[in-house]
């Protein structure tokens, strides 16, 4: 059974206005088909879709990330998916853009675009490209390699674009393994300069990767965390947000036990499979403390958590099937 996996933090309408992002990643690998993008901000008001303002992706095909200067919803980057559906390369794909700009943000002018876009070609080939225009906020750059493209605006230095990249190469494992490695390479106050004074590289993050049989809008991992409180590090959350994946779903339980939302602001509801009858679930602290204990009566419960204060909680279930445990934000 295919997994998928919504985790994100406060929630807010989407709305059609104009907007600034500043380090991000997209890449294939060419291995497992596989394509995923991350990335982060320091931008206020990023609600629990925000990682659709910059990225799309075509499974098993390609990707683009879209930022800068952008509209809402994020027409540039539409069209540039569109243009990858048409069989443009990636380089292709940039050069339609910065002739045919649709935002009107600074006057349809593409040199306050930013875009990163990879792609695998008909021979399973990695293909990259990047543009940054003359007009976007410094420090920026964008840099490839041959599966990945990382981008960056309003940066501290280039340090950030070296750090992402260097992460990138030098982790083994999953394409997500490797695009969380090269978001927590940005982890350094003011990594997007606007957060300098906050002490944090940005206020909200995101990571969302494809296999290549996924439905499009569809991923199998998409983790975002939107907008967090001043000094709130947004990479770490997105770090324990992937964690608790990669801990579900190597879990005999992970397919029969369910817990949302997540993040909660007045409630859980626990979903269990038909074949457990029985159990007991525990909610404790970061500190190990246990709050809560109660016996599992119904397949589904309602789990009220109104007086929690805000923060990491854990849930433990214990079943006659095993145990899993699972984390989540008290909003």
């Amino acid at each position: 059974m295919k997994k998928y996996v919504t985790l994100a933090l406060f929630s807010l309408m989407s709305l059609s206005f104009l907007a600034q992002d500043t380090f991000s990643i997209i890449a294939v690998d060419p291995l497992t088909g596989e394509v995923g993008s991350a990335g982060a901000s320091c931008v206020a008001g990023a609600p629990v879709n925000w990682d659709t303002w910059i990225t799309d992706i075509i499974p098993g095909k390609g990707g683009v990330n879209s930022q800068a200067y952008i509209c809402i919803p994020n027409s540039n980057l539409a069209n540039a998916i569109n243009r990858m559906e048409l069989g443009d390369s990636p380089q292709q794909i940039i050069d339609w853009l910065v002739l045919n700009d649709a935002c009107n943000s600074q006057n349809f002018d593409p040199e306050y675009r930013q875009y990163g876009i990879v792609d695998l070609d008909e021979s399973n080939n990695p293909r990259a490209a990047g543009w940054t225009g003359s007009s976007a906020d410094d420090y920026k750059e964008d840099r490839q390699g041959p599966n990945y493209s990382i981008q960056g605006n309003i940066l501290l230095n280039v340090g950030v674009i070296d750090n992402m990249e260097a992460n990138f190469n030098n982790t083994s494992g999953t394409l997500a393994d490797k695009l969380m490695a090269a978001l927590q390479g940005a982890k350094v106050p003011g990594a997007d300069s606007r957060c300098l004074a906050d002490g944090t590289s940005s206020r909200a993050a995101y990571m969302v990767v494809y296999k290549p049989d996924d439905n499009p809008g569809e991923p199998y991992l998409r983790l975002v965390v939107s907008t967090q409180s001043n000094g709130v590090e947004p990479i770490d959350v997105l770090q324990d947000l992937y964690d608790n994946f990669l801990t579900v779903s190597e879990n005999p339980l992970a397919n029969k036990v369910f817990l949302f939302p997540n993040p909660a602001s007045d409630f859980l509801e626990l979903r269990l499979d038909d074949s457990i009858t029985q159990g007991t679930y525990a909610i404790s602290d970061t500190s190990g403390k246990q709050l809560v204990l109660e016996s599992i009566n119904s397949n589904t419960m309602r789990i009220d958590v109104p007086t929690l204060s805000r923060g990491l909680y854990f849930v433990t279930i214990t079943t006659v099937a095993g145990t899993i445990t699972f984390k989540f934000v008290k909003k």
